[in-house]
């Protein structure tokens, strides 16, 4: 079986919160710790935005969210419950945020769909690109290692991107997709189970 601590996905020296995948074996296992974590974090104020973030006054925060220092947040943009948005990440216009963390730097670029997902630094979503989280026949996601299919446990679950992944217009990470650091994805391509580092994945 594939080794899927966070350490094989992310560098998290630069991240604050980086206790949040302590004794986490398996890396999405981080994402059911969020809202805990976000209430503890606030103080159950709901909500904390660094200095110097700048958020478009037609952007919506819904729910519960740690936004950090040097952000934006451009217009049309939908924070939804449980977010972590770490230092320094651009998310451009039209873009919905449900149940994540992105890690620092990471830019959403517009038109962009990602839930229950875990997204790595200076990881870059192309123009309408989509993090999926939900399966159509309502089972748990499953994420395929080779041969194996492991149960996440998880209703909701996205994808895993590692760091500085490059994610093409309008591709779509389907429900338990893993990507390795510096994975490459071409624009229109549908993507499912476990990817190495440096993949670059094209549509067939």
């Amino acid at each position: 079986m594939s080794n899927f601590s966070p350490a094989k996905y992310f560098d998290l020296k630069n991240f604050e919160f980086k206790e949040l995948f302590e004794g986490v074996d398996f890396v999405w296992e981080a994402i059911p710790r969020i809202s805990n974590f976000i209430e503890q974090k606030t103080k159950k104020k709901k909500i904390i935005i660094g200095k110097n973030t700048i958020i478009h006054k037609t952007a919506v925060i819904q729910g519960s969210a740690i936004i950090g220092e040097n952000c934006y947040i451009g217009p049309h943009t939908f924070i939804r419950e449980n977010c972590i948005i770490a230092n320094n990440c651009h998310i451009g216009h039209g873009v919905e945020i449900k149940n994540s963390i992105l890690l620092p730097g990471a830019i959403p670029a517009h038109l962009n769909y990602i839930g229950d997902s875990i997204i790595g630094s200076n990881v870059n979503f192309a123009g309408g690109s989509i993090a999926a989280n939900f399966r159509l026949d309502r089972k748990n996601v499953t994420v395929k290692d080779g041969k194996k299919i492991i149960d996440t446990g998880l209703l909701k679950f996205g994808a895993i991107v590692g760091d500085k992944s490059v994610i093409g217009v309008n591709s779509v990470l389907n429900p338990g997709t893993i990507l390795g650091k510096n994975t490459i994805i071409y624009p229109l391509t549908s993507v499912t189970g476990v990817h190495n580092e440096g993949e670059t994945i094209r549509q067939r």
